[in-house]
């Protein structure tokens, strides 16, 4: 199969072909025909998969087919729950949409009063794909001024992060903003019960499409150092001196372990920069472009980039620790092995984080290989995935009940 197939306008398949897309992906090839015809479309995918293009696609298509309903009105309101990845869609849909006349502008918290007053006349003018964050969207919303009586298409990427971080209220007041005459698509990594109950109110009989869910891409070398805490910047530095990839994020729990992390690698020479939520948006931009353009090899990140990022050549993924939700392990090792490239993920499991790696090895269907420990360093603790359980079970452990180093919990 090929884009040709599925219906979509030359325009389109001018763009696509300028770009060297010529095979839809799964997705793609399922949602693609499902939105063309006019239907509600409830998707889970994993990032990497294509889903951006998936909604972009017919999106389009649909919108340069046919005049508006209601002229000035903003035709499709894509929302999502970062800065980063509202960035990432404006930019792939202006790449698509090259060749059409389609217009588009991210919207995201965090800008001055200048460029709230040029999203302002944006909205006001004509724009015809309006990509944005949940709260300021509704700031803009809120002053009465965005035209929305002749929106065609919501789509909801990325839905169980957005209710992760508590944006399901406000999805819920946008909608109500909306025309109930619309076509919504909602994209999601998982589907937990509770996307399934806001599915239920947001959608009308709609095409349901599983993807490769929670399974990391074939070709990851998937790697795990259990060590105890004192010495895992002993172990990170020996990696990030033998191992030649040039391309690597190293993702932390919290933003304070993201802070200390980067200032301990900056003084022991490591070209690298903090990513997380409070750096100003310049300071975001600045930083992932240097990563994009191989000025800066190592990027030090909370999950704020697990998902919002789309770099196709990152070589090592490294988790400093295990994440607490096995599905965030799947997104952090996503940033590695894209487009059938080959990329390694390394994790860091200390004694009081076996349980929950014992979880991720669940999920994914296999165990981690274990690493020993470099030479010159103290091995670990014996890995037991159910070891901290009978630990609880069976009361305290010896020595207090304190944690060691900069737990997340």
């Amino acid at each position: 199969m090929d884009f040709h197939s599925l219906g979509l306008s030359e325009d389109l398949l001018q763009g696509l072909d300028a770009m060297g897309i010529r095979t839809p992906t799964p997705i793609q090839a399922q949602a693609i025909p499902a939105v063309i015809d006019h239907r509600d479309l409830i998707a889970c995918a994993q990032t990497g998969t294509g889903k951006t293009a998936a909604f972009l696609l017919p999106l389009i298509d649909v919108i340069t087919g046919y005049r508006p309903k209601e002229e000035g009105s903003i035709r499709a309101l894509v929302v999502v729950p970062t800065r980063e990845l509202a960035l990432q869609i404006d930019q792939q849909m202006q790449a698509i949409a090259y060749y059409t006349p389609i217009t588009s502008i991210p919207l995201y918290g965090g800008s001055d009063g200048a460029t709230f007053d040029q999203q302002k006349q944006a909205l006001t003018g004509g724009v015809e794909v309006v990509i944005a964050t949940p709260g300021k969207l509704l700031s803009h919303l809120n002053l009465g001024y965005v035209p929305v009586k002749g929106l065609e298409f919501l789509v909801l990427d990325e839905a169980d992060r957005m209710m992760d971080m508590g944006f399901v209220d406000d999805i819920k007041r946008i909608i109500k903003f909306l025309p109930a005459e619309r076509q919504t698509l909602m994209f999601s990594a998982t589907m937990p019960p509770p996307i399934r109950e806001l599915a239920k109110q947001v959608l009308h009989d709609p095409v349901e499409i599983t993807i490769a869910l929670s399974k990391p891409a074939e070709g990851v070398d998937q790697q795990a150092y259990v060590v105890f805490d004192m010495n895992k910047a002993n172990v990170l530095e020996h990696i990030l001196r033998t191992n030649p990839a040039e391309c690597i994020i190293i993702f932390a729990g919290r933003k304070v372990e993201v802070r200390n992390l980067n200032r301990h690698l900056q003084k022991r020479g490591f070209n690298c920069r903090a990513m997380h939520s409070d750096l100003e948006q310049s300071e975001r931009e600045e930083t992932m472009l240097a990563f994009r353009n191989r000025k800066l090899r190592v990027l030090v990140a909370t999950d704020v980039v697990s998902r919002g990022i789309d770099i196709d050549d990152i070589d090592l993924v490294l988790n400093y620790d295990v994440p607490k939700d096995p599905e965030d392990y799947v997104h952090r090792v996503g940033r590695t092995a894209r487009a059938q490239r080959k990329g390694t993920a390394i994790t860091f499991v200390n004694e009081k984080e076996m349980r929950e790696f014992g979880r991720i090895e669940a999920l994914i269907g296999y165990e981690v290989k274990k690493m020993p420990m470099p030479e010159g360093l103290p091995p670990g603790p014996a890995y037991d995935p159910k070891g901290a359980k009978r630990e609880k079970r069976n009361g305290p452990r010896r020595g207090g009940g304190r944690r060691q180093g900069g737990g997340r919990r």
